[in-house]
């Protein structure tokens, strides 16, 4: 682990909970991935990887993953999720600390706590990419609840502020930051915003398009999926004349995402789905689909017209960056991530979360297809000069030599 004299290149830990497949792996992947392409050493630290259910990168060698605690448990009788994750991340914090020689930098994410520790080695410089503040996607609901929370919620925001640097995914989030952590506000405390990325060389021109809406999203209530069935429904029931010349007969809207049957609420909003589907009187032309691999994705994106991304107050939301990525427009909210990545207009829509006002920028796209074609190329050209994984590879390979550099020097 020891560098050589005069080079640039670093010794870099990440820490990561749980490396498998989700948005936060996807950027912790790409972050070591892209760290290593600038030629530092870079080793991924988790309580957790299994080599049959990870992102391919994680096996290919140019980086390390190495698993500490994997004998901690994940829960108590399915409580105490975040104890537990504390306690997982503590035991990998600690072995990264006592059986490991001094890195140059460390960077760690979702659980904030591991920081005062790794900070006694006074050597170690600390970047904390925060996703989301905690607190505020744990619930709340009951006393015993916020009994539990208190302790949680507090020690979250005192060993955040510990970072020597913080990184959050978007403007939106170092808003929600600010108003959250107020006492980091008032310190001075301001996160730099580093935006996620998405590999556009995954994404081939399309050489077809159907009249097909697409939207992907995983079956949770807070995505607010009923909104994209709604605004499709009134399609088929326009006000005026607008639809006098068109056919509407092969109209689509496919419903596809993250489904696991274990998980109830999984469960029960996809049949409240198929419902409203019913009750709209399109659930013939509504398609839902379940867990699609990542080429049945990318092959959805490549057929599809546009794609429609409904949750309100996203933090960010990298559905929208593949859609573009994919050379297709993207209809989305007017708050959150999305105000930051889709240009209205010119690569999508923004629009009130209402089904008019949804339904009218669909309709726009059915009356001139070549309207979704324009603004394809043109989300294709904004994400990569903009969201690529090569510029966040750039921007994150900057702050953490910016970050190292004071104690090299």
């Amino acid at each position: 682990m020891e560098k050589k004299e005069g080079s640039s290149k670093l010794n870099v830990a990440i820490i990561h909970p749980d490396l498998g497949i989700g948005g936060a792996e996807r950027l912790i992947v790409d972050a070591a991935v892209e760290l290593a392409s600038h030629g530092h050493n870079v080793h991924i630290f988790t309580a957790h990887h299994d080599i049959t259910r990870c992102f391919e990168e994680t096996l290919a060698g140019s980086f390390i993953v190495t698993v500490y605690g994997a004998f901690l448990p994940r829960h108590v009788f399915y409580r105490f999720h975040a104890l537990c994750a504390y306690l997982r991340c503590i035991f990998v914090a600690l072995c990264v600390l006592f059986m490991w020689p001094s890195f140059d930098v460390v960077l760690v994410d979702q659980v904030s706590v591991v920081i005062p520790i790794l900070k006694l080695k006074t050597s170690i410089k600390v970047v904390f990419y925060c996703h989301f503040p905690d607190l505020l996607l744990a619930q709340h609901s009951t006393v015993l609840r916020r009994i539990y929370r208190k302790p949680i919620d507090l020690i979250e925001e005192i060993t955040t502020g510990m970072a020597d640097m913080i990184l959050v995914n978007s403007r939106f989030t170092a808003s929600t930051f600010a108003n959250t952590f107020k006492h980091l506000h008032t310190r001075g405390i301001r996160p730099a915003v580093l935006y996620p990325a998405v590999n556009v060389d995954q994404f081939d021109e399309p050489h077809s398009t159907k009249l097909n809406f697409l939207s992907i999203n995983r079956f949770e209530r807070k995505k607010n999926i009923e909104l994209a069935i709604s605004a499709f429904a009134m399609l088929h029931t326009p006000e005026g004349d607008v639809f006098q010349n068109h056919n509407l007969d092969d109209a689509s809207l496919t419903i596809a995402g993250g489904y696991d049957k274990r998980l109830k609420e999984n469960v029960e909003y996809l049949e409240e789905l198929k419902s409203l589907a019913e009750r709209e009187g399109v659930s013939h032309r509504v398609n839902f689909i379940t867990s699609c691999s990542t080429a049945e994705r990318n092959a959805l994106l490549s057929q599809c017209l546009c794609v429609i991304y409904t949750p309100k107050d996203e933090h960010f939301g990298i559905v929208p960056l593949e859609a573009m990525a994919a050379h297709k427009p993207v209809i989305a909210c007017n708050s959150g991530g999305p105000v930051e990545t889709i240009k209205d207009g010119e690569t999508g829509y923004l629009c009130d979360p209402t089904p008019q006002q949804f339904s009218s920028a669909m309709a726009k796209l059915v009356q001139d297809p070549q309207i979704a074609k324009i603004m394809g190329k043109e989300a294709r050209r904004h994400v990569t000069e903009s969201f690529s994984t090569k510029m966040f590879g750039l921007h994150l390979n900057q702050y953490l030599s910016d970050i190292a550099r004071p104690k090299r020097d």
